[in-house]
Parts: C-alpha cells; sequence; structure tokens
C-alpha cells in the first residue's frame, strides 16, 4: 500500500486543557491501540470531533490535520458498541470551499493492531486544494452497516519535515553520552538497540534510517499505539540493513514518571517542529529517511509493522 502524509502542529508550551468526554464513547476509546500507564488529558481540534449518522458510527481522526497533496489517512471506526473492524469500507472525500466541487472515492483497509484485535483503516488520498473537507465514510459489514462523516480542513505544509526534503540532522540523546535507559524512554521494557546512534550520524551510514519520535509511558489518546515495540520488530527483521531510532519526545524522561508538570521537551522534538503542534500531546511520528537522509515517508499516529515494511522496502530499493 502507497502512504500518505500528515502535517499537524504541536504546542511548545504543556497547557494541557481538559475536554469534555462525550457520552458513550469512553468505553470504547479506553481499548484503541495502546494502553496508558498514566491517563492524560488532550484536546483535539474541533473538526476531529466525530459526527453521527442514524446508524450510530462514529470517525476518529488519527491524522487529525491534512496537507494539500496525496497523504496517508487514518482512522478508526466505532458503533455504540464496539470499534469497527470489517476488512474495507469505502471513503468518499468531498470539497466543500467555493469553487468548481471535487470529490474522490477510495477504499480504506483494515490495519490490526498489535496485542489485540483492535485497529484502524488507512487509505490513501489526494487533497487538491485548500479548504474545508468532508470524508463520507460508509460501512457494508455484516453485523456492521451506515454511514459516518469527519470533517476537517485541507492544510499548508507545516513545520514537520515532509516528503522529499532533508531533515535537520539532529544529535539525540544515546547510551553513548546518557548513563542510563531511564535517562533516555519513558519505555518500561526499552530495546536497547533503539539507542545507539544519532540521526546525524544515521544519516552518514548509506544506510536507510526509520526515526520514530514518542512517549511510550504517556501513549493516552484512542489512535496512540506501541509504536517503539513495533519499531523493534521492524529492526528485527532489517538491522544489518537500516538504522533504528527512538526518540523520547520529553528530554528528562527519568524525572516524570506519572508527572508531567516537571517534564521538558527534547531538542530534536523541537528541531523537527513537532513542538509547535497544538493541542496534541503524545501521539508518535514515523519518518523513513532514505540512504542520503531525505524524508521517504511520514506517519502521524500509529503505524504498524505492515505499513512500515511497506514503506522501508520502498527505499531499501532505490538504495
Amino acid at each position: 500500500m502507497v502512504h500518505k502524509r500528515i502535517a499537524i502542529r504541536f504546542s511548545h508550551t504543556f497547557n494541557r486543557r481538559a475536554f469534555p468526554v462525550l457520552f458513550g464513547l469512553a468505553a470504547i476509546l479506553a481499548v484503541a491501540c495502546g494502553a496508558a500507564a498514566t491517563p492524560v488529558p488532550t484536546q483535539a481540534p474541533a473538526t476531529a470531533i466525530p459526527a453521527v449518522d442514524a446508524s450510530g458510527l462514529k470517525t476518529i481522526l488519527a491524522t487529525k490535520m491534512l496537507d494539500v497533496g496525496t497523504q496517508r489517512v487514518a482512522f478508526l471506526l466505532t458503533s455504540p458498541k464496539a470499534l469497527i473492524k470489517v476488512p474495507e469500507v469505502q471513503v468518499t472525500s468531498v470539497f466543500l470551499g467555493e469553487g468548481e466541487a471535487a470529490s474522490e472515492t477510495e477504499m480504506a483497509g483494515f490495519h490490526l493492531c498489535p496485542y489485540g484485535v483492535r485497529g484502524s483503516y488507512v487509505t490513501e488520498m489526494n487533497f487538491d486544494r485548500l479548504g474545508p473537507r468532508r470524508l463520507d465514510i460508509v460501512v457494508n459489514g455484516v453485523e456492521d452497516q451506515g454511514m459516518t462523516v469527519a470533517l476537517f480542513e485541507a492544510a499548508e505544509h507545516g513545520n514537520v519535515p515532509n516528503i522529499g526534503p532533508i531533515p535537520l540532522l539532529s544529535r539525540n540523546k544515546t547510551l553513548q553520552n546518557a548513563e542510563s535507559l531511564e535517562k533516555l524512554t519513558t519505555d518500561f521494557a526499552p530495546d536497547p538497540d533503539l539507542y545507539q546512534i544519532t540521526v546525524e550520524d544515521a544519516s552518514a551510514t548509506g544506510k536507510p534510517t526509520v526515526v520514530v519520535f514518542a512517549s511510550p509511558a504517556f501513549c493516552t489518546s484512542p489512535t496512540c499505539g506501541p509504536q517503539t515495540a513495533t519499531l523493534s520488530e521492524l529492526k528485527a527483521e532489517h538491522e544489518v540493513e537500516a538504522n533504528f531510532i527512538h526518540v523520547e519526545i520529553y528530554d528528562n524522561p527519568d524525572k516524570i514518571q506519572g508527572d508531567l508538570n516537571k517534564a521538558t521537551l527534547s531538542q530534536p522534538v523541537q528541531d523537527w517542529g513537532i513542538s509547535d503542534l497544538p493541542d496534541r500531546f503524545n501521539e508518535s511520528w514515523t519518518f523513513i529517511l532514505s540512504d542520503e537522509g531525505w524524508g521517504s515517508q511520514r506517519f502521524e499516529g500509529f503505524a504498524t509493522l505492515e505499513e512500515l515494511e511497506s514503506a522501508l522496502q520502498v527505499v531499501l530499493a532505490q538504495s
């Protein structure tokens, strides 16, 4: 499957504002891709609030804001009782702004998350202009049927590195300059191999590089998942062919277990523009870089092993 690119904006400050939880969704959201050690309030943009039709189906966008151009669009679907997991659903993008009407219809496939039967739908769509859009999603399963919609704004490219350019080659912390893994990650069972090399040094190896920005202990949203564990799985299959790096979102992970009030952002998160993204806390970002260091693929939110494997194979074939 071809993947898509997404840009969002994060806040430099830790202004964590709780928002009202929609009654009836609380139990569903608690069983998304990942589980959190400590609840951290998140606030999604207003356009990402699920819309409901008579069937009771709802959409939760995993890619909350999307750029103009070809994009990876990921979302969860829920019924009043559970997460939807039929193999495919139909997705139509409808332009809502002024000017000539434009629409595109694609099929979105279900991607299973680790550790269970939950997962999200992923497809690729092309947004040809700036402005408001609606996704019309049709479910035609044996037990689940109906339609739901999601609203969003197709935006210009943000500060987060995109496909094509070479991102800032950061000198992230590694085991060579830190006393222990506890100072490098909030992961409770970290893989030491993910903390051996900087992005800058990886770019000089002549190999592709997979970089994950994530805070495993503070992954709390319904679209969050075990991205560092998935990165380790990918590494196990390609550790000779590519570099694999986890960059913790927070600079002082050993001091913030259970308490984000003491948190400071890591420098690479600021270098890559992730800290500028508003109203998004602790979501993962994954970047696949070519052997020359330019951006080959970008994933917002949880990306499955299948998606990462496919994207990595593209750059390995070009190496």
